[in-house]
């Protein structure tokens, strides 16, 4: 009479193979791997996001493009000028007259203090205005808006020292068929030789700074 521990091991071992042969039938010819899904994953992204800037930094140049120009030519004469801004984002608000209130000082972006730069001497409005590094606000009003160039440098955009001003400069401004949820700052060549423009635009305003070098 056979060992009844020597049945139960025989039965065993086939079970176990019944079961192994039955998995790889299941799965056989199949590249997929299933990744088990943690709720707690997307509250990581949320809170590795939490601290990404909302505001993030830009920058213009003209002539447009100019660093790829320059690769193509390392030759390639300096540029006239450049901006450096964050850009804010309109979500939803109004954003002149409520958000940045008429007449108040607006840093023209967000968070540090927005920059223009010249690398030469150019003209504003009739003004000589030496190559440099300036900070650049204005003050909106409803028809119009006072630009103005600041030497109070590497600042943050709502600490700008007004006794440090250099030059204002009023210009007007024009209703968009459109609102730009960004403000955006960037430079486009005008129709006189020798002249460009720094456009200026946020929600359903624009605003041009002309600018001859």
């Amino acid at each position: 009479m056979p060992d009844i521990r020597t049945y139960f091991f025989s039965a065993a071992l086939i079970a176990g193979i019944a079961l192994t042969s039955c998995s790889s039938d299941k799965n056989k010819g199949s590249n997929t791997v299933t990744i088990n899904q943690n709720p707690t994953n997307a509250i990581s992204d949320r809170l590795a996001q939490a601290g990404l800037d909302k505001s993030p930094m830009d920058m213009a140049y003209f002539p447009t493009e100019y660093p790829k120009l320059k690769m193509a030519n390392s030759n390639l004469e300096a540029p006239i000028a450049r901006a450096i801004f964050s850009r804010p984002q309109k979500g939803g608000r109004r954003i002149f007259g409520e958000v940045v209130k008429y007449g108040s000082t607006w840093r023209m972006g967000a968070n540090e203090a927005s920059e223009l730069e010249f690398f030469r001497d150019v003209n504003i409005k009739g003004k000589t205005v030496p190559k440099g590094r300036y900070v650049i606000y204005a003050i909106p009003y409803e028809n119009e808006w006072t630009i103005i160039l600041n030497n109070d440098l590497y600042t943050w955009g709502l600490k700008i020292d007004s006794t440090k001003d250099a030059y204002k400069f009023t210009i007007p401004i024009a209703k968009t068929n459109f609102p730009f949820e960004v403000f955006t700052m960037e430079f486009a060549p005008a129709e006189d030789k020798n002249n460009m423009q720094l456009i200026m635009e946020w929600d359903s305003i624009r605003a041009i700074l002309p600018i001859k070098y």
